[in-house]
């Protein structure tokens, strides 16, 4: 398995590390997944993410380039912002769910899914071809810190005696945290506010130990997922994948009407199926694969991701369902270990900020 350069200091501080993706990577700590989920919904909780890949993308043509192999609009995107988008297949799917960041003009940073940058990459070296742009792998100059909750700026600008205030979501600023360069941008992954730090990788353990003790709680991949679940945010490799279309997703405003690769197979076509919230109204809990039915037991669809909401203590999930089911409040059931539990189609997130 391949190590971050927080690896280490995760061992430290007593994490469970599991393989995620090919790499080494915190689970939880012994506060537990509950705590860390709540630390980041209450105070502040920071996260190691570094081994999410980076691909840069720079040259003369590269918001025609990113236009047409995006489905969201680049050409619409600030110098200093980012934007949360999609790279498209030919058959009306997806390749991976994305982060981009324009630096410059012609100068974007693309933020991909572990599991899925040599996939990003070489579909972008496939799609670049006919454009004046250059595509590189920055992944090794880089770690990436999480740092979210409603405490985040504050504990932010202590450390980096700069004022956050006036920092939009999505936007970037550079600061220094202990004398390392660290470039933050107001993004994450949790439902709340906060920022995502990247560093250089031999400044990543000084800017995590500041963190932490300024009163961060150390949080791992299962508080992550708990967290990016109840506030309704997908995953790929379960809400999202080659074969799900973002036009039935709640994620669709991402889909901007320009001409893009896959277009056809993807636009104006009905998928005769949703992705939607479920909240169980009977016990269990919903996990991944389980299926998804009417009152009748007729097949309706499965469940892509499903947690006990350590905020809301309800049990959630989120599913693939048939539109003639889809609306919110529509009852379905979902069969837990041979058992039918009720459920009801809701509209993410499952809780109020």
């Amino acid at each position: 398995m391949q190590r971050t350069p927080l690896y280490e200091a995760h061992e430290a501080l007593g994490a469970r590390i599991v393989d995620f993706a090919g790499w080494a990577m915190p689970i939880q700590y012994p506060s537990g997944i509950n705590h860390e989920h709540l630390a980041v919904r209450q105070d502040v909780g920071v996260f190691d993410v570094s081994h999410m890949g980076e691909l840069r993308v720079r040259g003369a043509e590269a918001v025609p380039f990113l236009r047409w192999s995006t489905l969201n609009d680049a050409g619409k995107l600030r110098v200093g912002r980012g934007q949360y988008s999609m790279l498209p297949n030919d058959q009306g799917g997806l390749v991976d769910d994305l982060y981009l960041y324009r630096d410059a003009d012609d100068d974007f940073l693309v933020v991909a899914n572990a599991g899925n940058v040599d996939v990003v990459d070489g579909q972008l070296r496939r799609l670049s071809e006919g454009f004046d742009v250059v595509i590189e792998d920055e992944s090794e100059r880089w770690a990436l810190i999480a740092i979210q909750g409603p405490g985040a700026a504050l504990l932010l600008e202590r450390l980096s005696n700069s004022d956050l205030a006036a920092v939009r979501k999505n936007q970037t600023v550079d600061v220094h945290v202990g004398g390392c360069p660290v470039r933050l941008a107001r993004t994450g992954y949790t439902g709340e506010d906060g920022f995502e730090a990247f560093v250089a990788p031999a400044d990543a353990v000084a800017v995590w130990d500041l963190v932490v003790e300024a009163g961060a709680a150390p949080c791992g991949l299962g508080a992550r997922d708990t967290l990016r679940l109840e506030a309704g945010f997908p995953l790929y490799g379960h809400e999202l994948g080659p074969d799900t279309n973002p036009l039935a997703t709640p994620f669709a405003w991402v889909v901007k009407d320009k001409p893009f690769f896959g277009r056809e197979a993807m636009w104006g076509v009905e998928p005769g199926k949703r992705l939607v919230g479920l909240r169980l109204d009977g016990r269990g809990i919903a996990r991944q694969g389980y299926e998804v039915t009417d009152e009748r037991g007729t097949p309706l669809g499965e469940v892509t991701s499903g947690t006990l909401s350590p905020l809301t203590r309800e049990a959630i999930a989120m599913a693939w369902v048939r539109t003639s089911h889809a609306e919110p409040g529509s009852v379905v059931q979902v069969l837990i270990r041979g058992q039918a539990v009720r459920a009801t189609v809701v509209v993410p997130p499952f809780y109020g900020r």
